[in-house]
């Protein structure tokens, strides 16, 4: 079982055994430590960028691309409900949008003689005989 670290100034590294343990190959066959230790010592070690990289050096200054609310707007003529469901400018059908509901509708049609059984039970339910005629609509 491996060491636990004792707390605060007593803490010390566990790790150490694993660090060791990659310095060389246990049960290495004829001329593969050699090969390792080559291998190991060619590789490039990981470079960090240094310095303090900060998010703006790395991908400009964010800031500097947002848009106050008193400032004008870039889309003159454009009403802010532009491609909502309600207001001025387009509706919905501006974002070329399948209707969700259709679809899933036009999905039952091939199970319609199925639902129809089912509407016609007693005690089936009014959303049940809902279903049934919103699939007949589409026909």
């Amino acid at each position: 079982m491996a060491e636990v670290s004792g707390p605060g100034k007593f803490s010390e590294r566990t790790d150490k055994a694993v660090t060791s343990a990659n310095n060389r190959l246990p049960d290495a066959g004829y001329g593969e430590q050699a090969d390792y230790q080559d291998q190991k010592s060619g590789a490039k070690e990981a470079q960090s960028p240094g310095g303090n990289v900060d998010f703006a050096s790395l991908f400009g200054d964010p800031g500097s691309r947002v848009v106050g609310l008193d400032q004008p707007s870039a889309q003159a003529g454009v009403p802010v409900t532009d491609g909502a469901a309600m207001g001025a400018g387009a509706g919905m059908e501006a974002l070329g949008l399948n209707d969700q509901r259709k679809v899933d509708l036009e999905g039952l049609t091939p199970y319609l003689p199925v639902l129809e059984f089912m509407a016609n039970q007693p005690g089936a339910s009014w959303a049940m005989r809902n279903v049934v005629r919103k699939v007949k609509a589409l026909q």
